[in-house]
């Protein structure tokens, strides 16, 4: 869960009494129980909190998320502004940093998408996306 300040609370267990404070701002009133711990069967597709999925949403792929959405290719909710083709190149070249092994069912599910590995191999074979591809790498950096 995010903070409006862009912290990142840690799963947590257990009864709040009185107020919640994150980052200086009240966010909770009373008495509740919450339970935001994160399952141990989790997969790699499966969703968190703030809609990515858990493979998508470790530190190292955070930094790569801040990295694409400087470069333009991302808006604030993590979907593509770029074409399919320069999407599935993106996910891939995101899949291989992160180790995310079906990475295909992972973005496709983040993005909406069916059959990005098509998008991917059509991609391979357009001119102008070796230039992309150099694109991602210095944006990944």
């Amino acid at each position: 869960m995010k903070t409006e300040k862009g912290g990142i609370v840690n799963y947590f267990q257990g009864a709040t009494i009185n107020n919640l404070v994150i980052n200086g701002n009240m966010t909770k009133s009373g008495t509740e129980n919450f339970n935001t711990a994160q399952p141990d069967s989790m997969t790699e597709g499966e969703e968190r909190g703030d809609g990515l999925p858990e493979a998508l949403s470790t530190e190292e792929a955070m930094v790569l998320w801040e990295k694409v959405l400087r470069a333009g290719y991302v808006d604030d909710n993590y979907q593509p502004l770029i074409s399919r083709t320069q999407s599935a190149l993106l996910a891939n070249a995101m899949a291989e940093r992160l180790g995310i092994h079906d990475k295909w069912k992972v973005f496709e599910t983040l993005w909406n998408r069916k059959n990005m590995y098509r998008d991917y191999y059509k991609a391979l074979n357009l001119l102008q996306s070796l230039t992309f591809q150099d694109e991602i790498r210095s944006a990944l950096r």
